[in-house]
């Protein structure tokens, strides 16, 4: 705005401004989070632009849903560039922008199934589960992978996953369940090259190639040891019982042939 600069509000003037109320403007004043430049000869509050520009981080604060104290704290730390965190509140918003696209999208394509428009397939309804699964698994495994895999095998993996239909899917999680239970009948031996054990392998062998664009002895070996290595995979294996991380790594050098640790 022109001249504005200079600008002086009364509390009723912002808060009009800024679609608050004036009790909390006279809140904030009490406690200390955004105070007035003067008082005047009448005994009005009074806010310049310095003032403004505070209540604009304040709501922009707000509205991403930090408490006062927080906001408090972040504001009359010396560090606190207004600059920066404007820029950080802008990359805030897009993300919250994005979320809420792709729910309204969504929404609207249940919307028009319903009324009978268009008929939702059952791979768009798997769709964001799939998305789902891909994010939770790059949020924890994500670094490891890509460090030991390359980022062009992980992204054809996720493509994989993305592009699997639901019986696809089912297969999968059926693959996992029989290799669990092929694991469990073989740690009863002890033995990783019984035939349980090694039929273990082989479904861990068929599980991996819904994953992978080409299967090799020594990755599903390389994969083998990481379980180990890792202590996040460790725990998925063996939150069954203790020790089938091991034993499943053992069976699988066998089954590879590549039986060096």
């Amino acid at each position: 705005m022109s001249g504005g600069d200079d600008m002086e509000y009364t509390v009723q003037k912002l808060g009009r401004l800024a679609g608050i109320s004036t009790r909390t403007l006279r809140y904030y004043d009490e406690i200390d989070i955004l105070k007035p430049a003067r008082i005047n000869s009448s005994g009005y509050r009074i806010y310049g632009q310095a003032e403004v520009d505070r209540l604009q981080q304040i709501l922009f604060y707000r509205e991403l849903d930090f408490s006062l104290e927080q906001v408090k704290m972040l504001l009359t730390d010396p560090s606190f560039d207004g600059t920066q965190a404007l820029i950080e509140h802008r990359e805030r918003l897009l993300d919250k922008k994005k979320q809420l696209d792709a729910l309204i999208a969504n929404v609207d394509k249940t919307i028009a199934a319903q009324e009978g428009r268009i008929t939702m397939t059952d791979q768009e309804k798997f769709e964001g589960f799939k998305q789902k699964l891909i994010d939770e698994n790059e949020a924890k495994y994500g670094a490891e992978i890509r460090g030991q895999y390359g980022d062009a095998t992980v992204d054809k993996s996720n493509a994989k996953l993305k592009n699997m239909t639901e019986a696809e899917y089912e297969e999968v999680q059926r693959l996992e369940r029989d290799m669990f239970a092929a694991l469990a009948e073989g740690m009863q031996t002890g033995d990783p090259a019984g035939e349980a054990a090694q039929q273990a392998a082989d479904l861990h062998k068929q599980w991996l190639t819904f994953y992978w664009d080409q299967y090799s002895k020594d990755a599903h070996a390389g994969l083998a040891q990481m379980y180990v290595a890792d202590e996040r995979f460790k725990a998925y294996y063996d939150q069954t019982r203790p020790g089938t991380a091991e034993f499943l790594r053992d069976a699988i050098l066998i089954y590879t042939g590549t039986n060096h640790q």
